[in-house]
């Protein structure tokens, strides 16, 4: 094990074994960005199969919020990323107790991973945020709502995405059904005030150990049943809106001292003003675009950043660019069918994830284009992305069967 990289101490990257604790799709690319600049790759899953089991890695099967497994899987690497915060802190503080280089550290893990405490962070340092309140109990959703006015939108504090873990509390009718929906007796809950955005934004950062940072245009991110759907970049905003973004969005990063890529999602309001919704420490859906449309991938800045090597270019390399994520809207086989089709569509890259299972709602791959302007890039990804169907349980596919993108769909 190596010393800390938040120490400044560059790590020889053509020498370095990254252990990344995770598989899924994100630990796919992040893998793929460590072969780019010499790294070996171990990774620690729970279970086989996974997305990125088709790497030339080596793999170790365990629990990863067991302190024992995570030393012992830190004891080959030189330093440990993680592909989502819901790796339990307390074992990650066992790793950097055992002298391993983690990043980013479980401090800030352990502050971004609980949504009560990533707020009280932000506030803490003077950024805005939807109005929040702890509630330990349903009369404390109904003292939310009476303070904030209705609705509020009640959240579990840990291991929500997607819209798992939300729920819409419209009046005092609605709290004994949310709190079930949300299984508040055993899960710690909290309340946001409801937000009525005119557009979702987000940022991805790169922070490194010494402080500089890499900012990842503004996208606009357009969502579905609470699923990310498209991406547009850069975001149709002016400019001066751009640059308070990137100010709100690194300050972010900073309050919570992170180190590596950072996905920071934002409301837009009606005035101008921007609050931020959500921060996570890691490489974001959001920022996937930047494979291509970047000069250097918020994956590769992630590795240099982890690793202590400078920063790379995040500048656009075409004015305008779009992704489409690849949902599957049945349950069943992860097989792909219309990829052939899909790849036939000049100038989109399509990407798909290689999971076994599709589910309703599953991201299964993105599909990125590039652009002289944002309409013509989506236009690309939207019919690259149409062609993928999955086939669902004991069915032959046809085309009505499979999700399809329409050149007209939008998010909310």
């Amino acid at each position: 094990m190596k010393q800390n990289p938040e120490s400044n101490q560059r790590i020889d990257s053509i020498h370095s074994t990254v252990g990344i604790v995770g598989g899924g799709q994100l630990a796919k690319m992040l893998a793929h960005a460590a072969y780019t600049l010499g790294c070996q790759v171990f990774m620690l899953v729970r279970e086989r199969p996974f997305p990125a089991d088709s790497l030339d890695t080596r793999c170790v099967v365990g629990d990863w919020n067991d302190p024992g497994v995570l030393v012992a899987f830190a004891r080959d690497v030189d330093v440990v990323m993680l592909e989502s915060e819901f790796v339990d802190a307390h074992a990650l503080e066992a790793l950097e107790k055992a002298g391993c280089s983690l990043c980013p550290s479980a401090a800030t893990v352990r502050c971004v991973q609980d949504k009560l405490l990533q707020k009280t962070a932000m506030a803490e340092h003077g950024l805005a945020v939807p109005a929040f309140r702890d509630t330990p109990t349903p009369n404390d959703v109904l003292a939310a709502g009476e303070e904030f006015g209705w609705p509020i939108v009640l959240k579990k504090r840990r291991n929500g995405y997607d819209g798992k873990g939300n729920a819409l509390v419209e009046s005092e009718a609605d709290i004994e059904a949310a709190w079930h929906q949300l299984d508040g007796d055993r899960s710690a809950l909290f309340a946001d005030a409801f937000c009525p955005f005119v557009r979702e934004l987000a940022m991805i950062i790169t922070r490194a150990a010494d402080g500089t940072t890499a900012p990842y245009p503004l996208v606009e991110s357009r969502q579905e049943d609470h699923i990310c759907k498209e991406i547009l970049v850069p975001a149709p905003v002016h400019q001066e809106l751009a640059r308070r973004a990137q100010r709100i969005a690194e300050q972010a990063v900073l309050a919570v001292n992170g180190t590596g890529s950072f996905g920071i999602e934002l409301f837009e309001l009606a005035d101008g003003n921007i609050l931020i919704n959500e921060l996570a420490p890691r490489v974001h859906n959001t920022g996937h675009y930047s494979i291509e449309a970047c000069d250097c991938s918020q994956f590769e800045n992630h590795v240099r950043a982890v690793l202590g090597l400078p920063l790379g270019s995040t500048a656009l390399r075409r004015p305008a660019a779009a992704m489409v994520n690849v949902l599957a809207s049945v349950d069943g086989s992860g097989r792909a069918e219309g990829f052939a089709e899909a790849l036939a569509v000049s100038g989109a890259h399509v990407h798909l994830y290689g999971k076994h299972e599709a589910r309703v709602g599953r991201k299964m791959g993105h599909v990125t284009a590039l652009g002289e302007d944002i309409d013509t890039a989506l236009r690309s990804a939207r019919t690259a992305a149409s062609n993928i169907r999955f086939v669902a349980d004991g069915s032959a596919s046809e085309g009505s069967r499979g999700h399809r993108f329409t050149d007209g769909a939008s998010g909310t």
